[in-house]
């Protein structure tokens, strides 16, 4: 089993060391400071309440999963031993290739060099590295402890080897990886879903209907269907000749627009959400609190049947 290293501790860091001690695995977790480390440790133990709420695991699996996590602040000390590093830092390119050179230095030529950012090219992150064939992208979704999808991403340079062994370790990890064989912005999870963020905001900018009722088109109809079967398989399932049938007349009229103007100008104005309180919809705190309590109560269900 590798030994695995977290760099970062922030909201997908914490959730990803959860994700491994759960698996049984030892795994230590770096912080930029004692502060940043007792933010992520705080966020492990509300999400290991939930789970124990919610008979995912047994009180008793608490202490074991906690003791699992060893924390320190020092890159040094924690890529120490390390055989699979992954990184979780801030989506900033020159910033991650700054922290790569010191992994090339820092770890031997087998160590395993994995980056969870969401879009970056793991060919330009590794492009100043002496050992670029082991660098690779192991995109957790949020949240990482209840969501299974990993997207494990090869840059150009990136060995087979390398890709065997992160696919290894995430179905160790008791998750679903997906091998992204070219290295295209937004992976394939990110470009499914901002296809259908693009084409909501035009439906929603055209007035064909309002937000309420273009979300719940997403989650009373196709996200029924979504879980069991995907796109493809959905097409299948319909029968190909009625999919070309209806390709051919709505194909031609879906938004290819560059640019949304409405997500233009809540941004302009900083209201970007949930974090500011309002985006296309008004988040306030009671709004808020269910959302996000509903979201993950469906994710617990969708977790236990996994588990079954």
């Amino acid at each position: 089993m590798e030994s695995v290293s977290i760099l970062g501790c922030g909201t997908m860091g914490h959730t990803i060391a959860l994700c491994a001690a759960w698996a049984n695995m030892d795994v230590k977790m770096k912080g930029m400071d004692q502060a940043d480390i007792e933010r992520g440790l705080s966020g492990i133990k509300k999400k290991l309440d939930t789970l124990i709420d919610n008979s995912i695991i047994k009180e008793a699996d608490r202490t074991e999963i906690q003791r699992r996590i060893s924390t320190m602040t020092s890159l040094e000390d924690a890529v120490d031993g390390a055989t699979f590093v992954i990184e979780a830092a801030p989506e900033d390119l020159k910033l991650k290739q700054d922290l790569y050179q010191q992994l090339d230095r820092l770890c031997g030529p087998s160590v395993i060099l994995a980056s969870n950012t969401s879009g970056l090219k793991p060919t330009d992150i590794a492009a100043q590295l002496a050992h670029p064939e082991r660098v690779v992208v192991t995109h957790f979704w949020n949240p990482a402890h209840l969501v299974p999808l990993v997207e494990v991403v090869r840059g150009k340079k990136t060995s087979d080897e390398t890709v065997a062994r992160s696919m290894k370790l995430i179905k160790q990890m008791n998750k679903k990886p997906i091998e992204v064989k070219k290295e295209v912005p937004g992976f394939v999870g990110n470009r499914l879903q901002f296809a259908l963020f693009r084409e909501a905001q035009a439906l929603l900018e055209e007035g064909v209907a309002t937000k309420e009722d273009i979300d719940a088109a997403v989650t009373f109809g196709i996200g029924r269907r979504l879980p069991v079967t995907g796109p493809i398989l959905s097409a299948d399932m319909t029968g190909l000749d009625v999919a070309k049938a209806i390709t051919d007349y709505l194909f031609p009229v879906l938004s290819n627009a560059a640019q949304s103007a409405i997500l233009q100008q809540l941004v302009g104005e900083q209201k970007l959400g949930d974090k500011t309180g309002e985006g296309f919809y008004n988040w306030n705190d009671a709004f808020s609190k269910a959302i996000n309590e509903k979201r993950e109560k469906v994710l617990i269900q969708f977790l236990k049947s996994d588990i079954k």
